[in-house]
């Protein structure tokens, strides 16, 4: 085994043990996908999950990236990977299977929408979305040997286009959107991280039931804040309703109206 296959195997186990992690296929994906060919060559700029200032590797040898370290996509907007451990365990409960369909909103440049590929498999696909023109044309890039997957530049809002088993939101939106709900197969999970301004809140998933929805906080979550998200006291406000209703217990509902759940 190389030093480099090692290390990304003690990497799946770390996170393994730290986040109790049940799915095999995950485990499996985290210790096959180089993390370095999502990313620019190093050295890079790394920081660790309490860490509130970023750190330069000495040297640009990938095995600095196989640890629980954020990575700067663009330092100077505080944009980075996502946090292995914490994609991880949002991923892990999400219970994604074999050839289910995944739509990605907010893929990045794609480290975890190579992860996804493995884990849905020949039969499953993933449609990754990001808003941003140059993050989306260099995932593209990253992930061309990935045949299930699709990049594309767009709208996470508008561009799901099809059913989906399992959505994944990469970045914080005051409430779930309409399209999100209708585009979940029965039994489909959503995962949305629900963020005030100061980009602090709850990662909730929302499970199609078959009379309606149910939403449930499963971590709390401090994240890049999504394109066309609210800005005002009344956003923050809906955010937080949603993270205090949600962790209470399991919140049922049929649609939304004004961001908030409804019976309707």
């Amino acid at each position: 085994m190389s030093d480099l296959a090692a290390a990304r195997a003690r990497y799946a186990e770390l996170i393994a043990r730290r986040e109790r992690i049940a799915s095999k296929r995950l485990l499996a994906a985290l210790a096959a996908v180089p993390r370095e060919e999502f990313l620019p060559r190093g050295p890079w700029r790394i920081k660790g999950e309490a860490a509130r200032s970023y750190r330069l590797t000495p040297d640009a040898d990938p095995l600095h990236l196989y640890d629980n370290v954020l990575v700067a996509i663009d330092a100077r907007r505080k944009l980075d990977t996502g946090l292995p451990s914490l994609w991880a365990h949002l991923i892990d409960t999400l219970d994604v299977k074999r050839a289910d369909r995944v739509v990605q909103i907010g893929c990045g440049l794609g480290y975890f929408s190579a992860v996804l590929s493995m884990m849905v498999g020949e039969k499953g696909r993933v449609h990754a979305i990001e808003c941003d023109e140059r993050l989306a044309t260099r995932a593209a890039s990253y992930l061309r040997g990935y045949g299930n997957v699709t990049v594309v530049h767009g709208d996470g809002c508008k561009d799901v286009s099809e059913p989906a088993d399992v959505i994944i939101v990469h970045a914080g939106f005051p409430h779930p959107h309409p399209l999100w709900l209708r585009s979940l197969r029965p039994r489909g999970r959503l995962l949305v991280p629900l963020t005030q301004r100061d980009r602090e809140g709850a990662a909730l998933k929302i499970t199609r039931r078959a009379r309606g929805f149910e939403a449930e906080a499963i971590q709390q979550i401090r994240i890049f804040p999504g394109r066309g998200r609210g800005v005002t006291a009344l956003d923050d406000r809906v955010a937080d309703w949603w993270q205090r209703a949600s962790a209470l217990a399991p919140l049922r509902f049929r649609g939304l109206e004004q961001g908030l759940p409804s019976d309707g």
